[in-house]
This record gives C-alpha cells, sequence and structure tokens, in this order.
C-alpha cells in the first residue's frame, strides 16, 4: 500500500506541471484575441492599432505560463501558502506582460530572499519566539512586498505597453522613471530581506539601534550592523544586476547602442536596497515595537514579563515593508535620473 501511494504521489507530481501547460497555453491565446478584437474594434487610428497589436502570442504565453509554474514551484517548496501562490501568480503576470525585465526583478529577489530565510536557521531560532524555517508566506507577505511594484506596472501596461526599453530618460523618460520605480521596489524588499536575514546571523557584534545608535539585541526591529548595511547593498545588486542582463538579451542591440549605457542600473538597484533597508530600520525603530520576554526572545508586543527595547505598537512587519516600498518606488527615479 505504501509503495502504491507513492507511485501515485509521483505521478500527481508530474502530472500537474503537465496540466498546467495544456491549460497556459489556450488561456494564452485567449488573452491574444481578446486583444487583437479590442485593437481592431476601439483603435482610433492606425498607430494606436500597431501600439496594441505589438503584444504577440508568444508574449501571452510567457506571461500565463511562466507565473503559474514560478507559483506552483513556490507552493510546491512550502515557500508560498495557496493565497500568496495566487496572488503571487497575478503579480507575476503583470510583470511578466510588461517587460521580462520587470519579471526578472522579481524572480531574483523571491528565489534569493527564500534562500536568505533558510540561511543559518538555527541561529534564527534562539533570537526569535515566532520563528519557522518553514514559514510560508500569504498574500499578505506579497501585497506588501510586490504590490507598489505591481501599481508602476500597471501604469507601464498603460502609458508605455507591453515591451522591453532600456533606461534612457532622454529619450524613454515615462518607461525608465517607471522600471526604474519597479526596480527600486523589488530591491528594497530583497536589500532588507538579505539585511535581516543573513546580516544578523553574520555580524560579529549586536546592532545598534538606527535612531540612538545604542547596541540592541540581535532581532531588535530598527536594529543595523555594518554586515547588514553591506548585504542591503549586495541584495539590491543581485536585483538591478538580473534587470540589466535582461535589458542586453531583450533589447535590440541598435537601441542599447543609442542609448544611455546601462550598467549603472546595477548600481541602481544596490542604492534601491541600502536605501530602502536603512528606511525600514529606521520605521521599524519609532513605529514597530521590539521587546525582550523572559526567555531572551524578541517580541513585537508588550506583555508580561517583556521587557521595552524600542519603538510603538503602530505598524508591524508588513506595514513597514509597504512603506519602506512605496518610498523607494517613488523617490528612486529621481536618484536614477542624476546617475544616468
Amino acid at each position: 500500500m505504501v509503495s502504491l501511494t507513492n507511485k501515485e504521489n509521483k505521478k500527481s507530481h508530474v502530472l500537474i506541471p503537465v496540466l498546467l501547460s495544456v491549460c497556459a497555453i489556450p488561456i494564452s491565446m485567449l488573452f491574444w484575441l481578446i486583444n487583437v478584437i479590442y485593437s481592431v474594434f476601439y483603435s482610433d487610428t492606425k498607430n494606436h492599432l500597431e501600439e496594441y497589436l505589438v503584444i504577440s502570442p508568444w508574449r501571452w504565453l510567457i506571461a500565463v505560463l511562466f507565473p503559474i509554474f514560478m507559483a506552483f514551484w513556490s507552493w510546491k517548496r512550502k515557500s508560498l501558502n495557496i493565497s500568496g501562490a495566487i496572488s503571487g501568480l497575478f503579480v507575476g503576470f503583470i510583470l511578466t506582460l510588461t517587460s521580462f525585465a520587470h519579471v526578472a526583478c522579481l524572480f531574483s529577489f523571491f528565489v534569493t530572499s527564500t534562500k536568505a530565510t533558510k540561511f543559518r536557521s538555527h541561529e534564527k531560532k534562539k533570537l526569535e519566539a515566532h520563528f519557522e524555517e518553514n514559514s510560508q508566506r500569504s498574500w499578505v507577505h506579497v501585497l506588501c512586498n510586490g504590490g507598489m511594484a505591481t501599481q508602476l506596472a500597471l501604469l507601464y501596461l498603460l502609458d508605455v505597453g507591453c515591451q522591453e526599453r532600456p533606461i534612457d530618460f532622454d529619450k524613454y523618460y515615462r518607461s525608465s522613471w517607471l522600471s526604474i520605480g519597479i526596480l527600486g521596489a523589488i530591491a528594497c524588499s530583497n536589500g532588507d530581506t538579505w539585511a535581516s536575514e543573513i546580516g544578523s546571523v553574520i555580524a560579529n557584534k549586536d546592532p545598534f539601534l538606527i535612531t540612538t545608535f545604542k547596541r540592541v539585541p540581535r532581532g531588535t526591529n530598527g536594529g543595523i550592523s555594518w554586515a547588514g548595511l553591506f548585504m542591503s547593498f549586495l541584495g539590491g545588486i543581485i536585483v538591478g544586476l538580473s534587470y540589466y542582463l535582461t535589458v542586453l538579451i531583450t533589447v535590440d542591440t541598435v537601441v542599447l547602442q543609442l542609448a544611455t549605457s546601462q550598467w549603472p542600473v546595477i548600481i541602481i538597484g544596490g542604492i534601491g536596497g541600502f536605501i530602502g533597508s536603512v528606511i525600514d530600520s529606521v520605521l521599524g525603530a519609532t513605529l514597530q515595537y521590539s521587546g525582550i520576554n523572559e526567555k531572551g526572545f524578541i517580541v513585537e508586543h508588550p506583555g508580561k514579563g517583556v521587557k521595552h527595547i524600542s519603538g510603538r505598537q503602530i505598524l508591524d512587519n508588513h506595514s513597514v515593508n509597504l512603506f519602506s516600498t512605496v518610498i523607494i518606488g517613488l523617490s528612486l527615479p529621481g536618484i536614477a535620473k542624476l546617475i544616468l
């Protein structure tokens, strides 16, 4: 009976991706047909018609297929629960449809942040009372980390369309502004994750509170270290690098030669991760409660036997992440314009 059950499970794991692939193709073709019909009946000019027809069936297929497999893979590895996988499917669809460079940023964030969460998990269990190595992320986590990028991607879809463009504020101001905003929001999330999940356990000393510069226990909201700041910059670099490489692959060579140099985008991603982590720490130190209980664990709610360390109980971790991505998503394009 056990062997039969194992065989059935293996068959189900094989059949599910096949079924997803079979479903993805007609869904993508349906989207494409709707897109063409809308272009024919509701376009006012020929140029407007061509603007909508640029969305090829291949892009629709990739925009459906890749997020499905990404969500299924995340759910299978227990990185996301059902609600998180469904919301991640929507986020991935929008980002893939607008630009492959956008979804490359999302993919690099998801893969590296998942690995970072599991980095030295045995040490994190000693610091956080509710730490779970295999905790599944819900729709709230996806919304707070990817919501800003998705909103900017929707604006990109309405204003620019579905295409990859180089970052050049002189030639492509609106697409460059929105793309840097998307990159910045994702780099902010990745930089903060790397700082908290990796920097907190590789630092030799306890962190210091960003508002007072006093030493606080590891795991305290708003606590930073030099190792954590470096990891936040490196986490943003990874996102910027993924964007840069995708642009090199997908954008026509002639267009790239006429545009400004693209490699500074990598550094801009690092800046987004670094500043985003700092903003997250400031919000965490002031508007998020941190205390230490009788067992020495860091907790986010006051209670009996809990000694207050910093902050007020106004925001939780998800809210802090959301506000940080919004701030970086709106401010990083201005910083990038000074560099590019």
